[in-house]
C-alpha cells in the first residue's frame, strides 16, 4: 500500500482530550488507572476511565441529547483531527470508517434498568438511535455533510486498526480521496467518570465474571504488559480518530504530513472465542502479511507497539509471534512497548491510540516506556521498553491489535521524508 498519509488526529482518553497532552502525560510516566466506580463482590477492581469530559464543547445540545457517550467521544476526537488537518472535506470523496466493539450497548443497559424499575415511560425515547453501532459514523457524516462511504467495523479489539486499514485501502484503491477513521469504546460511567446512582453496566461486571479482570491491591501493577506478574485486563475507554488523505492532494495543499500508512493486514486465528492460538502462529502471520503489504522486511521495522493486554495467555502468544517475526537477522533486539500499562485496555480504540503514539514517536524521536512493567517474561526475545522513555530514530513502526474471536490486525506506518 502506498500514497496514503495521516494529516490529522485527535483523542478523548483517560490521559486527556488533546493529542499532544496525551503523549506528554504518557512520556511523564503517568498511570491513569484507579478504582472502578462500581462496587464488586470480587474486591477492588481497577479501571481507566475518561473523567471531566464536556460534550457541550464539541457538539450542540440536540446532538448531545441524541447520542450515547461513546459516540460523543468519537465526535470530539474527530473534530480535533479535522481541525488539525486543515482539510476542506469533499462531500462525495471523503469516507468515514469507524471501529467499535459494543457500540451503544450502555444505552440499552440503561433503558433496561429504567424499564425494570420504573416502567416503559422511564425509557429514554432516543434509546434506539443511541444503541446503533453505526451512529458515530452517521453523526460525523451529518456534521460535515459527507456522502462518501460510511462504514462501521466491529472486530472487537482489532476494530480500530481494521477501520484505519480499510480507510487507507479505500483511498489507495481510488474510491475516496480522504477519510475520517479510528475507533471508540466505552462511555460506561458519567461524563465525570463516576457511577450514575445505582445503575451499573452489566458488561463491566461480565468481564470480572469471565476472569478477564482480576482484583488487586496496587493500581501501579494492575496492568503490566509482558510482565510475569500480569493477571488480567484493566478496562479503559475513549476514542482516537484520524484524517487520512491521498499523498498527492495533501502535498499539493501544503498539509503537514504526520506519517504514511504503508502496510495493513487482517486475518483470523480460528482457534477460540477468547484465547489466542498459543504458539502465536496466526499473529505472526498477520504481522508478516502487513510487512509484505508494505513491501519491507522485518529488519526494516525500528519499533513495535504491541497489543499486550497484560493477560497471561494473550501476552505469551504475542511474545511468540513477535519472536517469530522480528528476532532473526537483527543487529540488536527490536524495541517494543504497550500503552496498556498507562491507560488500560481501551477496547476498539486501543489500536488507534497506539497509532497516535506511533506518530509522535516517528516525529519526536522518543518511544514511551511500558508503565508498570518490570519483571519481563523471559521468553521475550526483544527489548521491552521499561522504566522511562527512550530516544529512538524510528523511521518505521509496526502496530498490533488482537481481539476476541481471533481477530488479528497489524498496521505499518512510516515517517514522512520531510520530517
Amino acid at each position: 500500500m502506498d500514497n496514503v498519509v495521516i494529516t490529522g488526529m485527535g483523542i478523548v482518553s483517560s490521559l486527556g482530550f488533546d493529542a499532544d497532552q496525551f503523549f506528554a502525560r504518557m512520556l511523564s510516566g503517568e498511570i491513569a488507572i484507579g478504582s472502578a466506580p462500581w462496587a464488586s463482590e470480587a474486591g477492588e477492581v481497577w479501571w481507566s476511565g475518561v473523567r471531566g469530559f464536556e460534550p457541550g464543547r464539541w457538539m450542540s445540545p440536540v446532538v448531545e441529547a441524541g447520542t450515547d457517550l461513546y459516540a460523543q467521544f468519537t465526535i470530539a476526537a474527530a473534530e480535533q483531527g479535522v481541525r488539525r488537518s486543515g482539510l476542506r472535506l469533499d462531500p462525495l470523496r471523503t469516507a468515514i470508517v469507524h471501529g467499535t466493539t459494543l457500540g451503544g450497548v450502555r444505552a440499552l443497559m440503561r433503558a433496561q434498568y429504567e424499564l425494570d424499575r420504573h416502567g416503559p415511560s422511564a425509557i429514554d425515547r432516543k434509546t434506539l438511535i443511541k444503541i446503533s453501532p453505526n451512529m458515530p459514523a452517521a453523526q460525523l457524516a451529518m456534521r460535515w455533510g459527507l456522502h462518501g462511504p460510511q462504514l462501521t467495523v466491529s472486530t472487537t479489539c482489532a476494530s480500530a486498526l481494521d477501520a484505519i486499514g480499510t480507510a487507507a485501502r479505500l483511498i489507495a484503491d481510488g474510491r475516496a480521496d480522504a477519510a475520517i477513521t479510528g475507533g471508540t469504546e466505552g462511555g460506561w460511567a458519567g461524563t465525570d467518570g463516576s457511577a450514575e446512582g445505582e445503575f451499573a453496566p452489566a458488561v463491566f461486571h461480565s468481564q470480572i465474571r469471565y476472569g478477564m479482570t482480576a482484583p488487586g491491591a496496587d493500581r501501579s501493577v494492575a496492568s503490566v504488559p509482558f510482565d510475569r506478574r500480569r493477571t488480567g485486563v484493566v478496562t479503559g475507554e475513549g476514542s482516537a480518530m484520524f484524517v487520512l488523505e491521498r499523498e498527492q492532494t495533501a502535498r499539493a495543499r501544503g498539509a503537514v504530513i504526520l506519517a504514511e500508512i504503508i502496510g495493513y493486514a487482517s486475518l483470523s486465528d480460528a482457534h477460540h472465542p477468547s484465547s489466542p492460538e498459543p504458539t502465536g502462529r496466526w499473529e505472526a502471520e498477520v504481522m508478516n502479511q502487513a510487512l509484505a503489504d508494505a513491501g519491507i522486511r522485518a529488519q526494516d521495522v525500528d519499533a513495535l507497539i504491541a497489543h499486550a493486554t497484560s493477560t497471561p495467555k494473550g501476552d505469551l502468544a504475542e511474545i511468540r509471534a513477535i519472536n517469530d517475526t522480528h528476532s532473526r537477522n537483527r543487529p540488536r533486539p527490536l524495541p517494543v512497548m504497550s500503552l496498556k500499562g498507562h491507560i488500560g485496555h481501551s477496547g476498539a480504540a486501543a489500536g488507534a491510540m497506539s497509532l497516535l503514539a506511533a506518530v509522535f514517536t516517528l516525529n519526536g524521536g522518543v518511544l514511551p516506556h511500558t508503565a508498570g512493567t518490570r519483571d519481563i517474561e523471559p521468553e521475550a526475545d526483544f527489548a521491552v521498553a521499561v522504566d522511562h522513555p527512550s530516544s529512538i530514530d524510528a523511521r518505521t513502526i509496526q502496530l498490533n491489535a488482537f481481539g476476541f474471536g481471533g481477530q488479528n490486525a497489524s498496521l505499518v506506518v512510516r515517517r514522512s521524508p520531510e520530517r
